[in-house]
């Protein structure tokens, strides 16, 4: 049955239990949908694989159970294999002395064979695909019968001929088969080997082990136990015949298979090397030989004879016991056909084990008895090949006549399958539950068959769930019981309805054929099937079955075994199915034959009969001598002459005909929108298999088949997308012969180009290559089949050979998207496609939303078939039943040609009669039929009734190319003779040929377009826009060529209607797939909703056209007909008015004759740009969605959408007809005339032109009536009977034990349910992908893009690339702060200038003199408070007004720059150069790391200082250790005198927190590969967070007391353990005679966002001239660095920094090449000279600013290099950001706004969860005016802050002086200050100090101390009260509790 579940069946309804399997399968994590049965079945066997089981029959892991596996619960037990001898060979498929075993490579060797020993295959489960040759005595393999095997072994070696191994575990040691279950020589030797008539050893039939019944699995592949066929078979039911393709499901079996042969008395073992015999209906090996079938891998002789698995089972379980019947031996005997018997379950209620079923019989059944003979004259006498199929038991030998019969094993496959289903349940007992019995399956056959109707034809698939059905009712009680009790050791009595028996079968069956009026016809035998077909042949001689379709032949006398068989012999219904037996190839052979014979002229000499006036082309050539004079001036003048008439210059008069502009559609968007987030979810997941990060461009190519209209198609859309542009790859001037380069025609020439694709993509590793397979479900054949055609067609398996081969799937940079409309047969048990992987096109309604509204509705298969329900107007689906009497009656006539032909000569005939009829040959109306005539009619009037002549096309489609070529010369001839050549054209299309159009036509096509290129010639469909034609369109299948709007008739009569797969015919209506106009009019007419509404969705269906004039209207078997139009004033017009005329109306009836109104033209976008229209005609903008993004579909209409969608044909009538209501484009909106009386007038003539219909209507499609029954017929979930066909030819069912699709299935779980039930067949490329681990067969970078016909898929995928590649820049691009200095009108002008504008370095004395700048100038301190540096007065406006405090960040100016190469990066950054920088080279394991203690005292914090570096083994060597891996001495530093060039001399600190992956800490590329020492200064809690993303990097880490400190802390560590460590090397290096003032005292601190660095080159006029110019260059940090460590006297500096990058920079701050003022961001400290300046380790805001005023004050020299910038990259994430204000008692997210973040001591306030001092710094910056509110923006009265700067705000000016001894500060004389402010003052602070400065009168004093009692003894020490007034209520604190330390405040007034 295909899956192997063990367990009992649920109650749980099928579809219910399917649906909730999906739904879990999508939303579980494993990749493997959880298969059905798992859940309908209790408890499965744990270990069987659930997804493979059915479909790989000699895997070893399927084949057998573990030990123990028979208990549900057991788990197998591993079996321990002895270790191999030491030295020996180990490698799989050789044996211990290192010879080759395996068949494939040993197949022509001689091989030594002892008498009495046989060759034999052994599977070894590590190499599925080889069998291991072995020598066994015979004496222990069993007899022809399954018995009589000696227990034990004896067996040689055949590769080193080593004799006598005695136990088959050590032999199975010996040739290595790893085993990890006990050898068994059952389970282990599979095969017999058997030489071929060519003396090659190949597999021969199956050894059949008594007892290896599968217990607890169903049969694989569907149909019976696979290991009874060779593993190449086992792909399909039954494949006993290697090169025919496997019958189970597939309706295309070679025609040799079933020609009958002489048949052979002994089939033996070596019966295959007999000759070209043919056994029942299979191939003989020869005959395979020569059967080029696509199908067969290795040809090898198919095992004749029945094989049975016999034997007790492998552990007796209960209910089993040894006494009992063994299994039923339901088998043959190799060489005779006697068959065991068959002990029925209601004869014993002992339980059986083994029943028959595919595990015990397998086909070909070997006949017995009398050969049958076919009659001579069979063809002849009963006008069709009756079609046997073989059902139960023996069949006899035919011979005679086999040409004139078709023997199938169809049937017998179905039996078999449906015989499985009971094997899940052995395991409660023997045969608790039976499978359907055989008497039953015939008899339910029987009632199928009786209640066919005369036209339709049987199908297996339906049989195969009437089987299921049945089964599933007789036994749900069974089943339920055994779910809610134990398993009895014996079942129960069965239920009371007693089975059918034998004896009373052929009476039930005749009962049941007796109502049926004589086309079932029972024959029962009494002796064997052969006297039944006798009988059934010689009644057939006598005529005496004309009314019989069906003989079903019943033997029902051997012991209760049955024997049966049916034969077809309808005559419609034996050709249908005889035909549908050829697989494509032999369909196109066989036609060929017969037009190369000429057996086709019998045909044409009887429809030269049919005319009373005599033969048809004498009728011609007089009607061509008649006429012949003047015949231009009358007919043609109407439509050509209209055409001509057009002035060039001016426009057209057609408004239907218009240009649209390209645009994506909202849909496309998304999808290329799901596409992307597929391909980032494949990156993001941690299996590295796509590195987005490393990708700077994308590139692709576009693989299609070789049809030369799609290529062509394919390179338009390319071409207009503007996707190259997008990417890159091309220049604005691109040529046609560059756009072909990324477009790859699968033909065989294709090798070439991929190669040079493959060497592209490997030499371009940064370059994401897509690989677009589009329209891939087209050649899906494995590779291993062009290896055994190759010379036939080099082109069979080309796309496995290409897009599977090994350098593409390894290659890491490649993704390949496979895009097609019918997915299924990529989506079985083997894809290659991760079920995550997958992209279905999206549902346009959810849940009633309209998901993205589109003004077109796109029109698929499923609106089409909605069309033909009843209260529609005409259905665009119809049959032509005056054709199918006409085709069915020529079928009796000629028995001996295929269908096709004479369909195709029947259909030529009636388009010829019916363009003679048109023409005024009256009499020919009845030679055609009334679907015809009304398609002529209106191709050939249509181009009248449009002032340019346009007109309508037809597509006729015929699959096979010569029929095509013989439709098209009779027609050119036809029409040549009634002189329409001008009229239309007739294009015959090839899928390897363009099109080719007459000058005649090409010449109104460039017209029409605007197309001025006097070379230009339509090469695809599109560009056939508006001209009247029939295009025959051949070729086996579509290969997704588009067509135009014009297209309003698509007559798929002709199309193979045997080739019942869902693929076949959903690509065959897929050419109709439309899009119509989506537009509601202003009032909601009729028409405008019923577009919309579901129920009315086709009355668009305008009957107008479809309905014919002349012969009124529909053929009689119609749907019934809605008409409400008052009458139909169409069909009264003219006979030739026909239909085609758009809106339909004649002229009286309408009352709106004229042009376009105004408002219709003014709505009417303006068609594209001069340059388009030049190149592109008209319709290749419309390509229809699917095709190319921006455009537009063929559906849609001319217009862009109009809301109001113009003015609607008067009449109210025409509501009625969707179709002319919504006529949109010229006559497109309001909703009857009326509303728009004064346009009314203007609308007739566009209104006329077939154009204008074009964009509302789909057009009618012509199917054959057994294609047309399928499509509209529906289950009874309403599911199309389409849908349950075979998905694909080239895969077949797992099981027919399948659930049924569901009509509420989405796409997902289609394609689940797929994944489950379908398995390739070998010739599939997917074949052999059978990993053992499901999800590991899965191909990491392919995609699946599904979506219907038509909608748009190449639109989606192009715009996929555009927005991909977008995406990829942006990864290479960052947002860096692009904001200009602040305060620059305020910067202190020195007098003096440097001389030299190009000083490389500053020059120390002339620096010296240089006024130091307080301002700050640096954009991210805006908001902070200006110092104020002598007397000035700032006015107020000139300071920006204050932002919120959290806007700050959100609002600062960025600027998107594209990564340097010499950028710094974060952890996402992966690229093979800093692989072992990051710490992923794969030398060394994840970098190893070692935790060093290091501690020093710091007097000021009174304490010893702890800290930790974590050093990686690789960066040891810039340490000092007191001994290798010893106690940390100290860090390496430089010698001042140092001038290599290799490294950098300053060590580099980034203090971080919070940016794990975000901070910027790959500084390789930064510092351009060279060496250097950089160390992340982390916070404990973050240690091991850093430390996993960045393995290789030097950690220092703080002490816990600061995890909750501010950046100053980590500021002041790393400066004081700086300076330490500086000590410690100059006492450690002065031992080596170094002086301590040679160390390097400088370090770098960085921030962690600096991203890139750039240097300003100035260029200079002249000698001292001020005028230069400069430009900016991006520079590694490198040069920077060594240009700065190379500065003379650089150790005189104490601070060295850079100006941040602005796009804004002006050359006046660039004009002088350093300034002395505050430095940001990135710093290089001189550790030595500052060693009194300390940074603030409580600061969280503006440290910098603060220390660089110390140091200035220090009387130490800042330096900024202003021709260096740094960029800073703004990151979200991490940072001061990190820090938030909490309250510390609710949990509640309450925002907490500044003001609250101080209050009164003593208060009930709530406490905040935040640092003290953070609360201080935040309060201060928002609310400093409660404080001094005299200072608010009164900067001419700064406030006074003494040795600590803190950001008052930006409406608050400050003066800073630091109380230090010798320290430098300004002037203060003049000021009067309106505030002090004392921040934790020390002892340099005291009362004679502050005496110095003056104060208004009010000024505001705070004093901030670390609690009250330091609050007094300051304000006691300063003596503050003499000059300050204190109240009490002016005491505050920050909102903390005691624990956290909170910072008091005291204020007061100056007196």
């Amino acid at each position: 049955m295909g899956n192997s579940y063990a367990g009992q069946l649920k109650t749980t309804r099928f579809e219910e239990v399917l649906h909730n399997s999906i739904e879990a399968s999508l939303r579980s994590n494993s990749l493997v949908p959880r298969p059905i049965f798992s859940q309908l079945y209790l408890e499965a066997e744990r270990h069987l694989s659930a997804l493979e089981g059915g479909s790989r029959v000699d895997n070893e892991e399927e084949e057998e159970e573990g030990e123990g596996g028979l208990e549900p619960n057991c788990p197998p037990n591993p079996y321990q294999m002895l270790p191999p001898p030491e030295g020996c060979c180990t490698t799989d498929g050789f044996c211990q002395a290192g010879k080759d075993l395996r068949l494939a490579s040993i197949s022509n060797e001689p091989i030594e064979v002892p008498a009495g020993f046989l060759l034999v295959g052994a599977k070894s489960p590590s190499l599925p695909d080889h069998l291991l040759v072995c020598a066994v005595d015979k004496r222990f393999l069993p007899d022809d019968s399954g018995h009589n095997a000696l227990l034990g072994f004896s067996g040689n070696c055949v590769g080193c001929g080593k004799k006598g191994f005695c136990y088959f575990t050590e032999f199975s040691n010996h040739i290595n088969l790893k085993l990890t279950t006990q050898p068994k020589k059952q389970k282990h030797l599979k095969y017999y080997l058997v030489r071929s008539a060519q003396g090659a050893l190949t597999k021969g039939p199956l050894i059949c082990w008594k007892g290896s019944e599968f217990r607890g699995r169903q049969t694989p592949a569907g149909s019976c136990s696979g290991s009874l066929f060779p593993p190449l078979d086992s792909s399909g039911p039954l494949a006993a015949c290697s090169s025919e393709p496997t019958p189970g499901t597939n309706p295309s079996i070679p025609m040799g298979a079933q020609q009958a042969g002489p048949a052979s008395d002994h089939p033996s073992l070596t019966a295959a090397a007999t000759g070209p015999a043919v056994f029942n209906g299979k191939d003989s090996p020869k005959h395979q030989q020569l059967v080029k079938s696509k199908l067969s891998a290795v040809p090898r002789p198919s095992a004749l004879g029945i094989l049975t698995n016999s034997g007790p089972p492998k552990k007796r379980h209960k209910g089993w016991s040894p006494e009992s019947p063994s299994a039923t031996d339901g088998s043959y005997s190799q060489g005779g056909g006697n068959r065991a018997k068959y002990e029925s379950a209601s004869m014993s209620y002992m339980p059986q084990v083994g029943l028959v079923g595919p595990a015990s019989v397998t086909f070909p059944v070997v006949a017995s008895g009398e050969p049958v003979s076919v009659p001579d004259n069979l063809l002849k006498i009963c006008k069709a090949k009756p079609v046997i199929f073989k059902g139960h038991g023996n069949f006899p030998y035919l011979c005679g006549n086999l040409n004139d019969v078709v023997v199938s094993p169809l049937l017998y496959t179905c039996y078999q399958n449906s015989q499985s289903i009971s094997r899940a349940y052995e395991q409660y007992g023997a045969s608790t539950i039976q499978p359907i019995s055989e008497e039953t399956q015939l008899l339910l056959t029987v009632y199928y068959l009786v209640q066919l109707a005369a036209d339709q034809v049987p199908l297996m698939e339906d049989l195969e769930q009437i089987f299921l059905r049945s089964w599933r009712e007789s036994h749900l009680t069974e089943i339920r019981q055994y779910q809610q009790a134990p398993p009895q050791p014996f079942p129960p009595a069965p239920s009371a309805v007693a089975p059918v028996t034998s004896a009373q079968l052929p009476w039930l069956a005749g009962l049941a054929a007796s109502s049926c009026n004589d086309s079932v016809h029972i024959i029962e035998c009494t002796y064997s099937l052969a006297e039944g077909l006798s009988e059934m042949f010689r009644l057939l001689i006598e005529g005496k079955l004309a009314k019989t379709n069906y003989v079903v032949i019943i033997c029902a006398c051997r012991n209760a075994a049955i024997d049966s068989c049916i034969a077809v012999t309808g005559k419609y219904q034996a050709r249908i199915l005889s035909e549908s037996l050829l697989t494509p190839a032999e369909y196109q052979k066989e036609v060929n034959y017969e037009l190369v014979t000429g057996k086709v002229d019998s045909l044409g000499a009887f429809f030269s009969t049919l005319c009373p006036e005599g033969d048809i082309d004498i009728l011609l050539d007089k009607f061509h001598q008649e006429n012949q004079g003047h015949i231009s001036s009358s007919l043609t003048a109407s439509s050509v002459t209209k055409s001509a008439s057009l002035d060039v210059g001016g426009a057209p008069t057609c408004t239907s005909y218009t240009l649209e502009p390209h645009h994506i559609r909202p849909f496309q968007l998304a999808v290329a929108q799901k596409l992307l987030s597929h391909v980032c979810s494949i990156a993001d997941s941690s299996t590295q298999n796509l590195d987005l990060g490393s990708f700077e461009k994308v590139d692709f190519l576009i693989c299609i088949p070789p049809s030369e209209v799609t290529y062509q198609q394919t390179l338009f859309h390319v071409w207009h997308s503007g996707v190259l542009l997008e990417l890159g790859l091309e220049k604005e001037h691109m040529t046609k012969q560059r756009v072909e380069q990324y477009v790859l025609k699968l033909d065989a020439e294709a090798q070439t180009k991929f190669k040079s694709f493959l060497q592209n993509s490997f030499q371009n590793p940064h370059t994401l290559f897509v690989l677009i397979h589009d329209h891939a479900h087209w050649d899906l054949v494995s590779s291993t089949v062009h290896n055994l055609y190759s010379q036939s067609d080099p082109s069979v398996g080309l796309v496995d050979r290409l897009l599977n081969c090994r350098e593409v799937k390894e290659a890491p940079n490649i993704v390949t998207l496979h895009v097609t409309s019918f997915p299924y047969a990529l989506q079985t048990q083997h894809t290659l496609i991760s079920p995550y992987n997958e992209i279905h096109w999206p549902a346009s309604y959810n849940n009633g939303a309209d998901l993205y509204p589109e003004n077109k509705k796109y029109f698929g298969l499923s609106e089409f078939i909605e069309s033909t329900l009843s209260g529609h107007s005409l259905p665009l689906l119809r049959y032509d039943s005056s054709f199918e009497a006409m085709v069915t009656a020529l079928g009796k006539r000629f028995p001996r040609l295929h269908s096709a032909v004479i369909r195709t000569f029947v259909l030529v005939q009636h388009y010829a009669a019916a363009m003679m009829a048109v023409r005024g040959l009256s009499q020919m109306k009845n030679h055609t039929s009334v679907e015809t005539l009304e398609i002529t009619q209106n191709l050939i009037n249509s181009p009248k009734q449009c002032p340019c002549g346009h007109g309508l096309m037809v597509l006729l489609r015929v699959p096979c190319s010569p029929l095509a070529a013989v439709a098209y010369e009779r027609l050119a001839h036809v029409r040549a003779r009634l002189a329409l050549e001008q009229h239309f054209e007739i294009i015959l299309s090839n899928p390897s040929s363009g099109i080719t159009v007459g000058k005649h036509f090409v010449k109104q096509l460039k017209m029409w377009q605007k197309i001025e290129d006097a070379e230009w010639r339509p090469q695809t469909y599109l560009e056939l826009e508006g001209l009247p034609c029939i295009l025959i369109f051949s070729g086996m299948d579509p290969h997704g060529e588009s067509l135009p709007r014009s297209l309003r008739y698509c007559d798929l009569r002709l199309i193979n209607s045997s080739c019942l797969v869902r693929t076949a015919l959903e690509q065959e209506l897929g050419l109709a797939a439309y899009f119509v106009n989506n537009q509601i009019p202003l009032e909601k007419g009729v028409c405008g909703e019923a577009l919309e509404s579901d129920t009315e969705k086709l009355s668009s269906t305008d009957s107008e056209d479809e309905e014919l004039a002349t012969e009124g209207s529909t053929s009689e078997k119609r749907s019934p007909v809605k008409r409400e139009r008052p009458c139909s004033h169409d069909s009264t017009s003219s006979p030739l008015s026909s239909k085609a005329s758009s809106s339909a109306l004649c002229g009286e009836s309408s009352a709106q004759p004229g042009g376009p109104s105004q408002g219709e033209q003014a709505r009417t976008p303006q068609p594209c740009s001069p340059s388009e229209e030049g190149r592109v005609p008209g319709d290749k903008q419309r390509l229809r969605a699917s095709q190319g993004p921006a455009v537009i579909n063929r559906h849609s209409p001319g217009l862009a959408p109009q809301p109001d969608s113009g003015l609607r044909t008067s009449q109210k009538s025409v509501q009625v007809s969707v179709t002319s209501s919504s006529s949109q484009l010229s006559s497109s909106g309001s909703s009857s005339s009326s509303a728009v009386p004064a346009a009314g007038t203007l609308v007739l003539q566009a209104s006329h032109c077939s154009m204008t219909k074009a964009c509302q209507q789909p057009p009618v499609v012509f199917l054959p009536k057994l294609v047309y029954d399928v499509v509209t017929s529906t289950d009874s979930s309403g599911l199309p009977k389409a849908a349950s066909l075979l998905p694909s030819h080239s895969v077949m069912w797992a099981s027919s034990f399948r659930p049924l699709l569901s009509k509420t299935m989405t796409s997902t779980e289609q394609s689940l349910y797929y994944r489950q039930w379908t398995v390739p067949r070998p010739s599939h490329m997917d074949y052999g992908n059978r990993a053992e681990g499901r999800v590991h067969s899965f191909h990491p970078r392919r995609l699946l893009l599904s979506g219907p016909p038509q909608i748009g898929k190449t639109g989606a995928y192009l715009q996929f690339l555009s927005i991909l590649s977008r995406m990829l820049i942006r990864l290479t691009e960052v947002d860096v702060y692009d904001e200009e200095e602040i305060n620059i009108n305020l910067r202190e002008e020195s007098e003096w200038h440097y001389l030299q504008l190009s000083d490389p370095w500053p020059d120390l004395e002339l620096f010296k003199t240089l006024p130091f700048d307080y301002i700050i100038h640096d954009p991210k301190y805006e908001d902070a408070s200006l110092i104020c540096s002598h007397h000035q007065a700032v006015k107020s406006e000139d300071r920006g007004t204050s932002r919120k405090p959290d806007d700050l960040y959100l609002r600062r100016q960025t600027a998107r720059m594209r990564l340097s190469k010499y950028a710094a990066y974060n952890t996402y950054h992966h690229c093979e150069q800093c692989h072992q920088y990051m710490g992923f080279h794969p030398r060394y394991q994840l970098y190893e790391s070692t935790l060093h203690a290091f501690a020093f005292s710091y007097s000021m914090l009174g304490e010893e200082i702890q800290l930790h570096f974590i050093i990686p083994k690789s960066k040891e060597h810039h340490f000092v250790f007191s001994q290798p891996g010893g106690q940390l001495e100290s860090m390496r530093l430089p010698l001042v005198t140092d001038k290599s060039h290799e490294y950098i001399k300053s060590p580099t600190f980034t203090p971080t927190t919070g940016r794990h992956e975000h901070g910027l800490f790959n500084l390789y590329h930064a510092m351009d590969g060279a060496s250097h020492l950089h160390v992340l200064v982390v916070k404990e809690y973050e240690m091991a967070i850093y430390k996993k993303y960045w393995p290789n990097h030097i950690m220092l880490v703080l002490p816990s007391i600061f995890n909750s400190a501010g950046v100053g802390a980590a500021h002041f560590l790393i400066k004081e353990l700086s300076y330490h460590n500086l000590e410690l090397e100059r006492s450690r290096q002065e031992e080596l005679g170094i002086k301590p003032q040679d160390i390097w005292p400088f370090i770098v601190i960085s921030d962690d966002s600096c991203v890139m660095w750039n240097v300003v080159d100035i260029d200079c006029g002249g000698e001292r001239s001020r005028e230069f110019s400069w430009s900016e260059r991006n520079v590694s940090l490198k040069y920077i660095m060594q240009h700065i460590e190379a500065s003379p006297n650089i150790t005189h500096y104490a601070l060295i920094g850079m100006r941040k990058w602005s796009s804004k920079t002006g050359s006046g701050e660039v004009r002088e090449p350093f300034s002395r003022c505050h430095v940001h961001d990135f710093i290089v400290l001189n550790v030595d000279l500052t060693q009194n300046v300390q940074y603030n380790q409580n600061r969280f805001l503006c440290d910098d600013v603060d220390f660089n005023l110390r140091v200035q004050s220090a009387g130490l020299l800042l330096c900024r290099f202003n021709r260096f910038s740094v960029m800073k990259k703004q990151i979200a994430v991490g940072g001061h950001r990190s820090f938030h204000i909490t309250s510390k008692v609710s949990d509640s997210p309450v925002t907490i706004v500044p003001a609250q973040y101080i209050c009164a001591p003593d208060s009930k306030h709530t406490f905040l969860a935040a640092p003290a001092q953070l609360l201080l710094e935040k309060f201060l910056q928002h609310h400093s005016h409660h404080f001094f509110p005299l200072s608010l923006k009164n900067h001419g009265h700064p406030v006074l802050l003494v040795d600590c700067y803190l950001n008052l705000g930006s409406q608050i000016s400050v003066c800073y002086v630091s109380s230090r001894p010798h320290s430098l500060n300004i002037s203060c004389s003049d000021f009067m200050f309106s505030g002090l402010l004392l921040y934790l003052c020390d002892s340099f602070v005291g009362a004679s100090f502050l005496k110095k400065f003056h104060f208004l009168k009010g000024a505001t004093l705070c004093v901030i101390c670390q609690d009250r009692n330091s609050l007094r003894q300051t304000v006691v020490r300063l003596e503050l009260e003499d000059e300050w007034q204190f109240r009490l209520r002016d005491e505050f604190q920050t909102a903390n509790a005691k624990e956290d330390r909170p910072l008091f405040f005291l204020t007061g007034r100056h007196i």
